[in-house]
């Protein structure tokens, strides 16, 4: 019963206590993951129905440049996707993609990020952490700083 009973402290402690590498490798899939699908929301750009249904949008026909709005928006979003993927630039890219994410919540949707526009306010979450994490492991911002400080 004892070694039973160390034996569940023992992985408790495993499972509760920080684990910088555990860490590290949950944020690379984060990172990734989010770049993913970051890409397939900027891979729209390519899809002309999808472009023209956007610029049909009231919201839309009042931004300034209007024509250009939703290429920039769609833009941002493919290059901060592929950017997170590899882990460059990260926090360049999570400034863009936070920023894109909060004009598309709270001016393009109705703000409603708790319920309506929650997605693009949860990207905004996300991109919000990388911009304070970086790249961590196995992006090239890693290698490219490693390499420069030789």
């Amino acid at each position: 019963n004892e070694i039973t009973i160390e034996w569940w402290k023992k992985m408790l402690n495993k499972f509760f206590l920080q684990n910088p590498n555990l860490q590290q490798y949950g944020l690379v899939a984060i990172r990734i993951i989010t770049g993913l699908l970051m890409i397939y929301h900027g891979i729209e750009i390519f899809n002309a129905d999808t472009m023209k249904m956007y610029l049909e949008w009231d919201v839309i026909k009042a931004l300034p440049f209007s024509n250009i709005m939703p290429y920039l928006g769609k833009s941002i979003e493919l290059i901060t996707g592929i950017l997170f993927v590899l882990g460059l630039f990260t926090r360049v890219a999570a400034l863009f993609m936070a920023g894109n994410m909060l004009f598309i919540c709270f001016y393009i949707g109705s703000g409603k990020f708790y319920y309506e526009d929650q997605h693009t306010f949860l990207f905004a979450a996300l991109a919000l952490i990388f911009l304070f994490t970086g790249s961590v492991k196995f992006g090239l911002d890693n290698y490219l700083l490693r390499n420069s400080n030789d």
